[in-house]
Formats: structure tokens, sequence, C-alpha cells
């Protein structure tokens, strides 16, 4: 097998391994390129090229991570990873970790942590990486990547909901979500939302802001209905897609171009948490984005006319 073909087997594992560091598909496209270009350089073969390739792209995430956290703290308004519409990665016998380690909230859990406690964790206990890979990964011995284990566990089990919704009954209850969205039925939408349900939006400061954080459940259907009626008279559609392995939807102006995308948090049989990413630098490996200015321009001046 070439060296190219060794590297295109190993970079949907590359890329999830990336992606789940960094919190950005495209920071995790970038890392999975300069590990290829490592890899290419090297005038022999390693020994275990998974074992190199895996070890590359975790030292070039965490040194990009390192940087993104300065940024992330000059960031406007609250901060959400990018969404991701299909992770690349599929291991039947680790499903259910790969699967609760690319959520949102998960992501966000993961934020929390010191880089090296994010790396340790991401590829001890989400891709079941031996302690030994993971000390030769991060630079660390397996005594500390141990203790960075224990401690990003504690963080991540904390914070965590304690009892997820079966993946069915998620996805019937965020059908019948768009569903009452769509038809504007604030019953339906009230019955299906937390009496807490909290929405915030993530735009960076490059999309209009409504506010960080709307919480309780009449505030939520209010501003739902305002922006689904708004933007169904603007020819908007929503296209339902799971966002991060979990339920949502990616809303399209009239023209097929991106405006945002919306995932749910579903736990204890309703809906727990509405996110919605606006900044269009976070959109665009989706496809064209559309310019979500103008169409809050265009809701705003068809209220005042009424």
């Amino acid at each position: 097998m070439s060296k190219a073909e060794e590297f295109e087997r190993l970079r949907p594992l590359l890329f999830s391994i990336a992606y789940r560091i960094l919190g950005s598909v495209g920071d995790a496209e970038d890392a999975v390129q300069e590990a290829w270009l490592r890899f290419d350089s090297l005038p022999t073969q390693p020994e275990s090229v998974k074992a190199y390739l895996a070890t590359t792209v975790t030292r070039i995430a965490i040194d990009s991570l390192r940087s993104a956290r300065v940024r992330r703290e000059q960031y406007v308004g609250p901060w959400f990873p990018e969404p991701l519409l299909d992770d690349p990665y599929e291991d039947p016998a680790r499903a259910a970790e790969l699967a609760d380690s690319v959520s949102m909230a998960a992501l966000l859990l993961l934020e929390r942590l010191s880089p090296l406690e994010r790396a340790v964790f991401v590829l001890r206990e989400v891709f079941g990486f031996g302690f030994d890979e993971v000390a030769a990964a991060v630079g660390r011995s397996e005594a500390a990547c141990r203790q960075l284990v224990v401690r990003a566990r504690r963080h991540m089990r904390a914070g965590l909901p304690r009892f997820e919704a079966v993946r069915e009954e998620r996805d019937r209850l965020a059908a019948r979500f768009f569903d009452a969205l769509r038809d504007g039925d604030v019953g339906g939408l009230r019955e299906l939302l937390a009496a807490d349900v909290t929405m915030t939006g993530d735009g960076g400061g490059k999309a209009p802001r409504f506010a960080d954080v709307i919480a309780g459940a009449d505030r939520v259907v209010r501003l739902l209905l305002f922006l689904s009626r708004g933007l169904a008279r603007l020819g908007a559609t929503f296209d339902r897609c799971d966002v991060n392995g979990g339920p949502g939807a990616i809303t399209r102006d009239r023209d097929g171009k991106v405006l945002n995308v919306i995932a749910l948090e579903v736990w204890g049989g309703q809906i727990q948490t509405i996110r919605s990413v606006l900044n269009p630098d976070k959109l665009d490996h989706l496809g064209p984005v559309g310019n979500l200015w103008s169409v809050h321009r265009e809701l705003v001046r068809r209220r005042s006319a009424r």
C-alpha cells in the first residue's frame, strides 16, 4: 500500500480525533493536512503508521487549540463548535462513545478542560487508545495520563445529563417539534419544551443578536414562532438532519443558501436546549452561506409595517 493510500485509509480517524480536540471542522481539516505533509516528508516508513499519524495530528491539534483559546476568550457572545453533520469515522465497538463525544453538549464540556486533558480524554475514552499510545501521543508519562483522564472524566460526568434519550424517542420528539414549528402550533411546541428550556445563538458578532440566552418555555416559543413565521414568508425552509450526532436542522433562504444550523438537546422526554449556529464563518463548510443581516432587516421591516 502506498503512503497516500495508507493515509487516506486513516484520514477519517485523524479528522475525528482533531475535530473533537478542536471543535472546528476547518481547523481539524488543516490539522489533518499538516499531518499528511509531515508523513509524506518522512524518509522512512514509521513502524506503526497509525500510531505516528495519531500522535502527529494530536500534537498539531493541541498546539492549534492553545492558540484558539486566546481567540475564543475574545469571542463575541456564546461560542459553539462548528456543526458537524457526518462523522467520517465509524467503529461499531465504540459507537456509543463516538456518538456521545461529538454532541454539542459534550464538546462544550470539553472546552472546560485543558488542551492536554482534552487530548488524553479523546484518545483514551473516545477512541480506546492504550495508555502507552496516549502517553506517546501527548509526550507525558502513562501515570500522568491516567491522572489527566481521571480529572477529565470527573468534569465530563458532572456536566452531562444522567439520563440520555433513546435515539428513536429523541428523533420522534424532534420530528414533532419541527412539525409544530412549521404549523405554528403553540400548544404543541409548549408541550415539547422543558419549562426551563434555553435557546442560545452563536453569531460571533457577525450575525444579528436577539440575546445571548432566551430562557423559559413561553419566551422561547414566542421567539421561535416569530422567527419561523417570518422566515417562511421570505421563502426559507428547515431541512431536518443530524447535527453533531443529535437532532437538528439547517435553515436555508429562498435560494438554498445556509442561514443557520439548529441543534436540539433532548433528555427527560423534553427538549432542554436549542442551540443555533449563526456565525457565517462556522457554516461555509456546509455550502454557500446566505446574508442573515439582510434577512433580519426584512423581518424587522415587515413587522414594523403591520
